[in-house]
């Protein structure tokens, strides 16, 4: 079975991101929407803009986002573009705001759970995408990475309760777990359908918080720095940062273990496969 790669560097550098987007050997072209997390006002894990400045421009993107479902200071245009100044992104970027007026609808093939994603109207704006993922644990999904990236982070406000919600955004809430799941899965699907081999993903597993990067208060991280990886398959993508956290030799890894397997978080990965999102079955390759 041929498998997918998955490019690894333990060097957590500006230039190694740079390289590790090369490796790849995909020219992402035309307008580039960079979709990075802005960071919850008052987290201290999410991955800073500085960081960031040199991949971006490497690729005159444009740094993408879309608003919240919950409380806080990302839920409105208004206070998100606020977000945004504070923690730095608009002295470096252009900063779109996706579904800052309006969202447009993605169909859904053979949904278990969603016939739609609602995602961001702007987004029809680009021809590429650049997912830069800051790969760390979550309150919900046990882990957030590239799958998470695009279906929670891409989807609108109201996409974002749908999805949660299972397909029923008035239980945001309240939808059975797994289903919860499964539907970013279903929502991730419609996004690579969109820009068919004009997408590539790179994940950052630097401040591996348990918590996302969408708490105002998270806990810091206790396991160290593992790296950067980069793949054009999203869930091979994955499950590679999954298996590295489970094969570190630090202690602190049973902190974010816990939260993954206390929320069955491994079942997006499961689910994926089932889907075809991606192959299981990678290479990873070390330079």
């Amino acid at each position: 079975m041929n498998k997918s790669k998955v490019f690894f560097t333990r060097e957590i550098t500006q230039q190694k991101l740079i390289e590790i987007y090369e490796k790849l050997g995909i020219k992402l072209d035309g307008r580039v929407a960079v979709k990075v997390h802005s960071g919850e006002v008052g987290n201290q894990n999410f991955i800073r803009p500085e960081f960031l400045k040199d991949i971006i421009n490497s690729v005159n993107g444009t740094v993408v986002e879309c608003n919240t479902a919950y409380e806080g200071q990302r839920n409105t245009t208004e206070k998100h573009i606020k977000a945004i100044a504070k923690h730095g992104w608009s002295n470096y970027f252009t900063v779109d705001i996706l579904d800052a007026e309006e969202q447009m609808e993605l169909p859904v093939k053979n949904g278990k759970h969603l016939k739609v994603n609602y995602v961001g109207k702007n987004m029809q704006n680009y021809d590429s995408m650049l997912v830069l993922s800051h790969f760390k644990g979550h309150p919900m999904g046990g882990f957030g990475g590239a799958i998470k990236n695009i279906s929670i982070g891409l989807a609108s406000s109201f996409g974002k309760a749908v999805i949660h919600g299972a397909g029923e955004p008035e239980k945001i809430w309240t939808a059975d777990h797994d289903s919860f799941l499964e539907s970013m899965v279903e929502a991730s699907e419609t996004i690579l359908d969109y820009y068919k081999q004009k997408i590539v993903f790179i994940n950052i597993m630097k401040n591996m918080s348990v918590d996302c990067d969408c708490c105002a208060k998270a806990k810091d991280p206790q396991i160290e720095d593992i790296g950067i990886l980069a793949s054009l398959d999203p869930l091979a993508l994955d499950k590679a940062c999954v298996d590295l956290v489970y094969a570190s030799a630090d202690e602190g890894k049973k902190h974010l273990i816990e939260r993954i397997e206390s929320r069955n978080g491994t079942h997006t990965l499961d689910y994926a496969i089932k889907r075809n999102l991606g192959n299981a079955n990678y290479e990873l390759v070390e330079f």
